[in-house]
């Protein structure tokens, strides 16, 4: 098998800084780390070759800084790394950024062999929009699987795999063709320890880079701010409530009485609610 799997360098979420002017993740200066998401799709597909044969392709876009994530990558036991860095890409939203990630991996393709299955995390930290997966899998017309709990089984002569997914009220249980891309849930494996073998390799192996040109993207105006059509207005952190909260002594009372004291509290702040109500109830 071929597995690709895309990563993201993210800011440590407990020290992100907003540009004020544009709105934008300022990274410089700011500890980075892989998405946490990421790394239950990476484990998932190191699984999978270890069960079946293959290579493991991780794939980032970023800074050249990002070229730490994926020697990361490549420490706990992935084979091979392309970093697809630029400045077209700066300031790119998801859908610009599944455009470019979508064009590197059809290059992956063209030069390591088409993959088998596409992994992603179910979204990422600094963004937590869970876009990008589903729109690589529609720019590259592959099969998608998202919030997967679990690889159930995989039938390579069939091409055929069986996850099952996490859904409202439950878990389905689906089949799909190869190739297909699959966005992982988290808390569904354990990373494992990368051994002394594999953290050599990473230290001393090339990291396969590649510009826009170099991953055969032509259309620039669909990279970076120009062809990002999210617009982020205004971020701001949300001002804090001057109200304290009211907390209700529960010593010696029976729950009837806590109801009552709790619903009179309620109404005492919201004195409209009252009338709604009973007029509901009746």
């Amino acid at each position: 098998m071929h597995i690709v799997v895309s990563i993201k360098q993210v800011p440590d979420s407990a020290q992100i800084r907003v540009h004020p002017v544009t709105n934008t993740i300022m990274r410089q200066g700011v500890p980075t780390i892989i998405n946490p998401y990421d790394l239950f799709a990476l484990e998932e597909a190191l699984r999978l070759r270890d069960a079946y044969g293959g290579e493991v392709t991780v794939l980032t876009m970023g800074p050249p800084m990002a070229e730490d994530c994926l020697r990361k990558a490549l420490g706990y036991g992935a084979d091979r790394a392309v970093l697809l860095t630029d400045r077209y890409f700066a300031g790119s939203d998801t859908l610009a950024t599944s455009f470019a990630l979508s064009q590197a991996i059809a290059k992956i393709g063209e030069t390591f062999g088409p993959p088998d299955v596409v992994f992603t995390g179910k979204q990422t930290i600094d963004g937590d929009t869970a876009q990008v997966g589903p729109g690589i899998a529609k720019r590259l017309d592959l099969f998608q699987l998202t919030y997967v709990a679990k690889i159930a089984s995989i039938d390579l002569a069939a091409r055929e795999i069986t996850v099952e997914r996490r859904c409202e009220g439950g878990t389905q249980k689906l089949k799909s063709r190869l190739p297909c891309l699959i966005t992982m849930l988290e808390g569904t494996n354990e990373m494992r320890r990368g051994s002394i073998e594999d953290a050599l390799c990473a230290a001393r192996s090339r990291i396969v880079k590649w510009s826009a040109a170099e991953a055969g993207i032509e259309d620039l105006t669909k990279c970076g701010l120009r062809g990002s059509p999210t617009v982020v207005k205004r971020v701001f952190a949300p001002t804090p409530r001057s109200e304290k909260a009211v907390q209700i002594d529960t010593a010696e009372k029976t729950l009837r009485d806590l109801a009552d004291e709790l619903i009179g509290a309620i109404f005492t702040r919201q004195p409209a609610l009252e009338p709604e109500l009973a007029f509901e109830a009746a």
